[in-house]
């Protein structure tokens, strides 16, 4: 699959990296805001059509999936441009700002039959894939409560993405996604949202928490923070036992299952890579089957995902301009 990319901040350059690591699979394009930009992360990656608009990538022709890099505002009109062009189109999360605007992409995308995915690269890791397996088999028993949190530190800068209202900053939207859509995937849509949070010294959200109530009683309990560097751990609970993700757990890494019983089992394999050519991977093979969207992160999810992150931001007062 030959790949464009929009945007050339950090995470474009991880990516590209990664798919290095991804046989059939190479960044071909980047597109920018400057043809300055796109020259030298061309000239960094070796990528050969290097463009000055957004625009100007989604119409290249060697192009058959875009990848979305762009800072949150810019997410949904970035991926109306490639879904408009045909092309296979994978939008780093948090998938948009609202579930408004996901809900408008995942519109565009059925009816013009292009496929369409939240890149939530946590879900297509090995040990994430492990962990389903074992949920899946009754490892833990019933699953009653999930627990995660996901907090780095963050100089305060006013300039820094994270604390721009007009960037989309903010601990929900940049760390908070990864906790809600772990709650998400092992517990599904909830039926009752309680938030509270404390805000940043630009009005974004600096540190939030979240309960999540389920059907049948079940919970989750989610924290994001950029005011320190937190544990980053992961915890799923069943009637049988539980699962423990190791330190920065949405990143490749590893898990204790500690059984009732006393069966426990760890699961410790060795990773090449950031991880993310993994949803890459899953791009290439949903297209090749002629798929539209991914059975692991379906696009009804991530409307869902964002419905609960509106709902966070309605409870907790944190509004974007334009909004």
């Amino acid at each position: 699959m030959q790949w464009g990319v929009i945007g050339t901040g950090l995470i474009a350059s991880v990516f590209t990296e990664d798919l290095r690591l991804l046989p059939g699979h190479e960044v071909v394009a980047v597109g920018s805001r400057r043809q300055e930009t796109a020259d030298a992360f061309g000239e960094r990656f070796g990528v050969p059509h290097r463009h000055a608009t957004y625009e100007s990538l989604a119409a290249d022709p060697d192009v058959e999936a875009v990848y979305v890099s762009t800072p949150h505002p810019g997410h949904h009109a970035a991926a109306r441009l490639a879904i408009d062009a045909g092309q296979a189109v994978l939008v780093e999360k948090a998938f948009t700002v609202s579930a408004r605007e996901a809900r408008d992409l995942v519109a565009a995308a059925r009816a013009r039959g292009t496929f369409l995915m939240e890149a939530m690269w946590m879900r297509f890791l090995p040990h994430m894939v492990r962990v389903r397996e074992l949920i899946a088999e009754g490892a833990v028993g019933d699953v009653r409560m999930v627990t995660a949190d996901h907090g780095q530190w963050f100089a305060k800068d006013p300039a820094h993405r994270l604390f721009a209202p007009e960037l989309g900053g903010g601990a929900l939207l940049d760390l908070g996604v990864y906790v809600v859509s772990l709650a998400s995937m092992v517990l599904g849509r909830p039926e009752r949202i309680t938030a509270v949070s404390d805000p940043a010294f630009t009005g974004v959200d600096a540190q939030t928490v979240v309960v999540l109530q389920h059907e049948g009683g079940r919970q989750a309990v989610l924290s994001s923070t950029l005011e320190a560097r937190t544990p980053t751990r992961a915890t799923i609970v069943g009637t049988d036992g539980y699962l423990e993700l190791d330190r920065v757990w949405m990143a490749p890494s590893g898990f204790d299952l500690v059984r009732r019983d006393g069966a426990d089992l760890r699961y410790d394999e060795p990773h090449e890579g950031h991880g993310l050519r993994h949803e890459a991977a899953e791009v290439g093979r949903c297209v090749a089957a002629g798929l539209t969207e991914s059975p692991v992160m379906p696009l009804d999810e991530t409307v869902s995902i964002m419905e609960t992150m509106d709902e966070v931001r309605r409870q907790i007062g944190l509004r974007y301009p334009g909004e």
